[in-house]
């Protein structure tokens, strides 16, 4: 059953959109249209028709553009979600409109590597919360929820192709470097969202794996697992350990190994996420 939200929980959601939007806003207004950058995305068009028709914000195109997503994302997503999204939507619109004033960073490679670093940021101090700021998000957590694709990379993909039209509407030099700064924010967002949260599997194969065993439980404080194995030269039954470790518990596993059976066999696998009690870190959207 799902936890009722409190007064506490809504104030610190809004407040991490407030954040994010702060942060893309800056990123946005502050190198990427000042240095004739394009993006990706639903915010890609809406600077490309804003380069078109400066007359009309960027806010304004934005918000109008974000409507057919945010009409999938009530079929699509959690009414939590729904509502944190509109919130995110309407926040960032806003500061849009009130974060407006250059980065005096001259040099259009670095330009393009902090963009990245601001916008990446910002939005996934918005994912961080129960929403988002709309535009790609949106379908960036539907394709994640149904088929696993990592957001950073349906965010890569999808501004590819606008790339593809802005290169040629607006500049071939312009869009290859936004492709700078979208690599940059999509492995940022995916840092953001992850940090020191990623989760390692680790594959462990000793003829000491009761001790190693006892001591993951005991000393990392951490599961395992045991798979049944055979040795394919030896023909030797085994014990696989299997354990889901962080980040910062991924060396003492190892120093846990080693010590105490030098020839152990480890293998250290990436995850894109985990979902279980504890040691689980896939966002709740």
């Amino acid at each position: 059953m799902r936890k009722k939200e409190t007064v506490k929980d809504i104030i610190f959601n809004l407040f991490l959109i407030c954040c994010g939007s702060a942060l893309a806003a800056l990123g946005i207004n502050g190198i990427l249209l000042p240095r004739q950058f394009v993006s990706g995305g639903i915010v890609g068009i809406a600077i490309g028709i804003h380069y078109l028709t400066p007359f009309i914000s960027l806010s304004v195109i934005y918000f109008i553009f974000n409507i057919p997503l945010f009409l999938l994302g009530w079929k699509t997503v959690g009414r939590r979600f729904f509502y944190y999204s509109i919130a995110g939507l309407i926040i960032l619109s806003i500061f849009l409109e009130l974060i407006n004033f250059p980065i005096p960073v001259e040099d259009k490679m670095l330009s393009a590597l902090l963009a990245g670093i601001f916008v990446g940021s910002g939005l996934g101090i918005i994912l961080k919360s129960k929403g988002s700021s709309g535009g790609l998000d949106i379908l960036s957590i539907f394709l994640l929820n149904r088929f696993s694709i990592k957001i950073g990379n349906t965010v890569l993909c999808a501004n590819g192709i606008v790339l593809v039209f802005a290169s040629i509407f607006i500049s071939l030099e312009a869009a290859l470097y936004t492709m700078i700064y979208l690599f940059v924010s999509s492995k940022v967002l995916d840092i953001v969202l992850t940090g020191l949260n990623q989760r390692k599997a680790v594959i462990i194969i000793s003829v000491k794996w009761e001790e190693i065993s006892d001591a993951i439980l005991n000393e990392v404080k951490r599961g395992v697992t045991f798979i049944k194995g055979q040795g394919g030269y030896s023909r030797r039954e085994e014990n696989i350990l299997y354990t889901i470790v962080t980040l910062r518990d991924l060396p003492k596993v190892k120093n846990v190994a080693r010590n105490i059976d030098p020839k152990a066999f480890l293998v250290v696998h990436e995850t894109m996420e985990v979902i279980g009690y504890r040691i689980g870190n896939q966002p709740h959207w």
